[in-house]
């Protein structure tokens, strides 16, 4: 099970850091990503992080804002969200890939979504 937290209301410019926590033994053997829906849009792919940190990967939006990391001692992903800009708004979701890189794709458990909302 995902636990997601760490969304709130931020000005443009600020930053805030998401968490997601798993509940399960298998946390190091899963490929990490973050996703997020805004309204009226499909959920997208944001950051994503291969089963052991080395590897990270980024929507080109993102690039140089956002960065994702991992614990697998504490089984927490991070995404720490820098100059937050209004078009950020959306729903995030954490979510875990079996074996995977974390590329997109491939996804298979998904936690619930914590808002971020950033004003201008």
């Amino acid at each position: 099970q995902l636990q997601a937290s760490g969304g709130g209301l931020v000005q443009a410019g600020g930053s805030l850091r998401l968490f997601c926590a798993h509940s399960g033994r298998t946390f190091g053997t899963y490929g990490m990503g973050w996703f997020r829906r805004a309204p009226g849009k499909d959920r997208e792919f944001v950051a994503g992080i291969s089963l052991s940190g080395a590897n990270t990967y980024y929507t080109d939006s993102v690039k140089g804002r956002f960065a994702i990391s991992r614990d697998n001692a504490k089984k927490t992903v991070y995404l720490q969200m820098n100059n937050l800009k209004p078009e950020d708004t959306a729903v995030y979701y954490c979510a875990a890939q079996p074996f995977g890189t974390g590329r997109p794709g491939d996804y298979a458990y998904w936690g619930q979504g914590t808002q971020v909302t950033v004003s201008s």
